[in-house]
């Protein structure tokens, strides 16, 4: 599905996100700042655009995982524009299975990812393995809005309108109406923080960004 979307992946994200998506991974790397990080981990990386934003931290080196070939294809031709090539190395590769050794990164980040793994809580464990002890953990991931009057709007926007602005620039309803369905199924502010906390994470914390749309969520092996 994501390699039949990746050629309008990031057009489709700016227009139905209103090019507020770019804000939301400046966010999340910006809690990442106090950290340093010099080894970072950009999981379910997808085109890269959050390991390219994570290079505002100055890092040695970021690796970015992902299943689509055609996605990581796009992103590496982004990275060689910006001239990130030396330090920004995208593989193809299982968020489930990670191909990394114990204890390995810094800090790990993830965009609109988690909820897409088959088994959540064996994609969170393999974070927390290759993840450093006193390592951070940034997630970016949609969610439905607390307000009752916001909910209803975005379930709106999000089940009817989104399907077919997706047929119309990607010709694939299909991926779009998926999107609305992943979100309304995903475990969303308090229960996903439990989620993490009952398998070692602490410090876990989360933040609603744009009215809920998306929760910025933290945490700490």
């Amino acid at each position: 599905m994501f390699d039949g979307i990746s050629g309008r992946y990031d057009l489709l994200n700016h227009l139905m996100s209103f090019g507020i998506d770019r804000s939301w991974r400046k966010k999340a790397i910006a809690e990442l700042r106090s950290e340093s990080p010099v080894n970072i981990l950009d999981i379910a990386t997808g085109t890269a655009d959050l390991a390219i934003e994570g290079m505002r931290l100055n890092p040695a080196k970021i690796f970015g995982i992902d299943i689509s070939p055609e996605m990581l294809a796009i992103g590496r031709n982004k990275i060689r524009r910006k001239g990130f090539s030396d330090r920004i190395e995208l593989l193809e590769g299982d968020s489930e299975n990670l191909i990394f050794d114990d204890n390995k990164f810094d800090a790990i980040t993830v965009a609109f990812g988690v909820r897409n793994f088959e088994n959540l809580e064996k994609g969170l464990q393999e974070m927390k393995r290759v993840l450093k002890p006193g390592g951070k953990v940034i997630i970016l991931e949609f969610s439905q809005p607390g307000n009752s009057f916001f909910r209803k709007l975005y379930t709106w926007y999000s089940s009817r309108i989104t399907p077919r602005i997706g047929k119309l620039i990607s010709r694939d309803k299909a991926a779009y109406t998926y999107l609305h369905e992943s979100v309304k199924a995903f475990p969303s502010g308090t229960d996903f923080t439990k989620i993490l906390q009952s398998l070692g994470f602490r410090e876990t914390s989360f933040r609603p960004l744009t009215f809920g749309v998306v929760t910025l969520y933290s945490a700490r092996k």
